[in-house]
């Protein structure tokens, strides 16, 4: 299973930042102020990549991901 981010990342982003999630479960943040995007986090500098989801509508250890053809596959 992939490993969850930890909520600790959440926490440390600065007010004008946020995050998004891309298809195939990769974070990314946002500078609202600046109008930009980067995969690094704002404070720590490090990548957040899980590269798999969990969603509620899968059951119990089962994630959502993608392949590098973009095809879904479940794991």
């Amino acid at each position: 299973m992939a490993a969850d981010p930890h909520p600790d990342w959440l926490a440390r982003l600065p007010s004008s930042w946020s995050y998004g999630v891309t298809r195939d479960g990769r974070i990314f943040f946002i500078n609202e102020e600046a109008k930009s995007t980067t995969w690094l986090h704002p404070v720590t500098g490090e990548a957040v990549i899980t590269g798999h989801r969990n969603t509620p509508d899968l059951p119990t250890g089962w994630e959502e991901g993608y392949t590098f053809e973009g095809a879904r596959c479940f794991i």
